[in-house]
């Protein structure tokens, strides 16, 4: 538990007295009223869920799930406050069976009085599964409330019995334009300097969407700069050091970075693959947006011709997923040397993009009487699935001849497997299937002509 969150827990579960002036710069800026929340306008705007649980009274078990700093804490007071309930804190690194009962005690209690409780556990995914078993009775009960907040999905990190018991709510990082609106009101606070436009941008990139990291590097600057009519870049420099990188988070250094990685994985440089991936983490990029490049990549540059490649990256994004910074980081920098390494084409990409133009360009044609499925005896006496050759009955599994193609659209070819890793099997036996369909067609040639009529389409 941070020194933040344990100023929340006050003598008795209530809320506590105001914050002094030597408390944190984020403490002292904590919102006490819901119109003073800056972002997660989707979850407290109008008709929104929180909003609507405000506004009622009414408190509903709920899992907060979001990024560090924006909110989750403060939300859960804030709910709380509005049926005045009781406010009991847990934190799972810090406690455990024994402040769990201590908290039923006091839930009881409180009940005895008339009053309401509400058991707010913060990082409840540090919690195993007997602790977070020991809540279910009392959640069910209606003893308390249960408010839980997590960084990691609960779809992992949360048994599925209080799982199902909750309203799991997802915080989103707060946008530029909301961390600006929170340092606007932590220079009033401050009484400090003005900050240049530069020195502004660069600590809002900084913070990426955590409030509780704007305003501590905030504060620290400030300190370290006390009496300065203006704060500029060069200042903030020197406040935080090693943490701030020059790394433009959303502009053109950004887009940069990950093009550089993109290519050096396409060119089959690892080691350089693993540089850029390590400049984006270290800049402050989130993984996880790195992760989903990295699949876009497995699909697009490798493909079929290694197809491990796609399921290795999606193991990657997952493994990140539960276990987060920085341990979750070498999963991703695992997939990214296997991508850079794996046999690469882009023929499914390209293949993708031909078809997707060729149906926009031909249009909606129906579907051939054999290929459609007959359920009902009306179907079956219109035609539908006449002729149709089941593909498992014909020798080595493939129907040659048949065709698949709408009436009047020649056969097409969109994919081209290249010549290297799987695709190269892939082509050798695409190659033979062709073959195949073509003695079929010179067969069905042959019969016609000896039957004096025109040979058929094949489809039967």
């Amino acid at each position: 538990m941070s020194s933040q969150e344990s100023l929340f827990d006050a003598p008795g579960g209530d809320a506590p007295p105001p914050p002094g002036p030597d408390a944190p710069l984020a403490e002292r800026l904590r919102p006490q009223r819901l119109d003073e929340v800056i972002g997660q306008g989707h979850l407290l705007g109008p008709g929104r869920p929180l909003r609507v649980a405000f506004e009622s009274g009414r408190l509903h078990s709920m899992i907060l799930w979001g990024p560090p700093g924006v909110g989750k804490t403060t939300l859960a007071r804030l709910v709380a406050g509005t049926v005045e309930a009781q406010f009991i804190v847990l934190s799972a690194v810090l406690s455990g069976v024994k402040e769990i009962r201590d908290a039923v005690e006091r839930a009881k209690a409180a009940r005895g009085a008339g009053r309401s409780t509400a058991v707010f556990v913060d990082e409840v995914h540090r919690f195993n599964k007997a602790q977070q078993d020991a809540f279910l009775p009392h959640v069910e009960s209606g003893l308390f409330t249960f408010i839980g907040a997590t960084t990691e999905n609960p779809s992992f990190e949360v048994n599925s019995a209080l799982l199902s018991r909750a309203t799991v709510h997802v915080l989103k990082p707060l946008e530029p334009d909301e961390l600006a609106a929170l340092l606007a009101r932590a220079q009033a606070l401050l009484h400090a300097g003005t900050l240049s436009a530069a020195a502004r941008e660069r600590l809002i990139g900084y913070a990426d969407g955590d409030a509780r990291r704007l305003l501590n590097a905030y504060e620290n600057l400030v300190a370290m700069c006390d009496g300065a009519t203006e704060l500029d870049e060069a200042m903030l420099e020197r406040a935080l050091g090693e943490m701030l990188r020059r790394y433009d988070k959303g502009g053109e250094q950004f887009y940069d970075s990950i093009s550089a990685l993109h290519k050096a994985v396409r060119g089959s440089d690892p080691d350089a693959a693993l540089y850029w991936l390590a400049r984006m983490l270290d800049g402050g990029v989130d993984p996880r947006y790195v992760a989903r490049r990295v699949l876009r990549m497995a699909s697009e540059d490798i493909g079929l011709a290694d197809p491990r490649g796609l399921r290795l990256a999606l193991d990657a994004a997952e493994v990140y997923e539960r276990l987060g910074s920085p341990e979750g980081e070498l999963a991703l920098a695992q997939a990214v040397l296997y991508l850079s390494v794996a046999p690469k084409s882009n023929a499914a990409y390209t293949a993708w993009g031909a078809v997707r133009q060729f149906v926009r360009d031909d249009g909606t044609r129906p579907v051939p009487l054999h290929l459609r499925n007959a359920p009902t005896r009306l179907m079956k006496q219109l035609g539908y699935g006449r002729g149709y050759r089941y593909a498992h009955d014909e020798p080595d599994g493939f129907a040659a001849g048949e065709t698949y193609w709408p009436d009047g659209v020649a056969p097409q070819r969109f994919y081209a497997p290249a010549a290297r890793g799987l695709e190269q099997r892939i082509a050798e036996r695409l190659a033979q299937l062709r073959e195949l369909n073509q003695r079929a067609a010179a067969d069905r040639e042959a019969g016609a002509a000896a039957a004096g009529r025109p040979a058929d389409s094949g489809a039967g």
